[in-house]
């Protein structure tokens, strides 16, 4: 009884041991999607009023567990079963991230009339505010779970043909990861100027180290959010061009000689303006019948 209980434990040993293993290859392999998580997240989580930016971020952060939570069965169970139904999942994702970026770098060159006049936070109602909020944290949370179907699909596939337990336990781990992580960052970014005044309040020295380095973080923080914008762009359409790329034969062969961050961006620039094309002309076609 005694042997087969410590036979028991070491069973279990050995698979922590294997998800650990198994949890620095998967975390290697999703790098590149996480550093395109964190600038989308960066930028979908910025440009709220100060007071409201933790407690906007940790909607869109426990948005960000629900959609894990939703996504792990889902994919064990396709992966399992039906492993064509997560390449067509993530090309439908695909085709909405592309849809995204194509649509900022549209509205960069083509604004609309009513964007054109600058819109103060102080001209909306506390109602309006909360409105907008809303809004933009449904935005966020529908992109990340997008991303997350990425984050996940890249970690399974790291594990396939290992035991469902270890499957489970290593691309659980990177999903927890990449939202602690994530999130953590994001979170950092968002209250620089926070961390700057605090910094420049801790010496009552006109030239100090504190305040030096306060003060270049308060300073950095608007140029650190415009610039957000632009890279969470660019992380959207890589996103989607590199799962074009990695799940379309014809476009994983085309261009071959092409760098494939070269190749990812322009199928997924290309792509991302052909269906910002056509939801543009379904808009025209049911905006004028109404």
């Amino acid at each position: 009884m005694a042997s087969g209980f410590f036979a028991l434990l070491d069973d279990i040993a050995a698979i922590m041991d294997d998800v650990a293993v198994m949890s620095k290859v998967a975390a290697k392999k999703t790098a590149g999607i996480l550093g395109d998580d964190l600038a989308v997240n960066a930028e979908k989580a910025s440009g709220f009023i100060s007071s409201r930016e933790i407690p906007v971020l940790w909607a869109i952060a426990k948005g960000s567990f629900i959609n894990k939570l939703i996504i792990l069965p889902i994919a064990f169970l396709l992966s399992a079963f039906l492993p064509l139904a997560i390449i067509i999942i993530l090309v439908l994702g695909g085709l909405y991230l592309a849809y995204e970026g194509a649509e900022k770098i549209y509205e960069y060159f083509f604004p609309h009339k009513d964007a054109t006049t600058e819109i103060l936070v102080q001209d909306f109602t506390e109602t309006e505010i909360l409105a907008l909020e809303k809004d933009k944290i449904k935005s966020a949370i529908v992109t990340d779970f997008i991303l997350s179907v990425e984050i996940v699909i890249i970690a399974l596939g790291t594990v396939i043909g290992k035991p469902i337990t270890s499957q489970i336990g290593v691309v659980s781990i990177i999903a927890i990861l990449a939202t602690i992580g994530v999130y953590g960052i994001v979170a950092l970014i968002v209250r620089m100027d926070e961390m700057g005044f605090k910094l420049i309040a801790l010496s009552t020295r006109e030239r100090s180290l504190s305040k030096t380095i306060g003060n270049v973080l308060v300073k950095a923080l608007p140029k650190v959010i415009k610039s957000l914008s632009v890279i969470g762009t660019i992380a959207l359409i890589l996103v989607a061009g590199g799962i074009f790329v990695h799940n379309i034969d014809f476009l994983h062969h085309v261009f071959p000689q092409w760098p494939s961050i070269v190749k990812e961006f322009t199928f997924g620039l290309i792509i991302g303006l052909i269906v910002l094309a056509i939801v543009n002309l379904f808009k025209k076609i049911f905006g004028k019948k109404h």
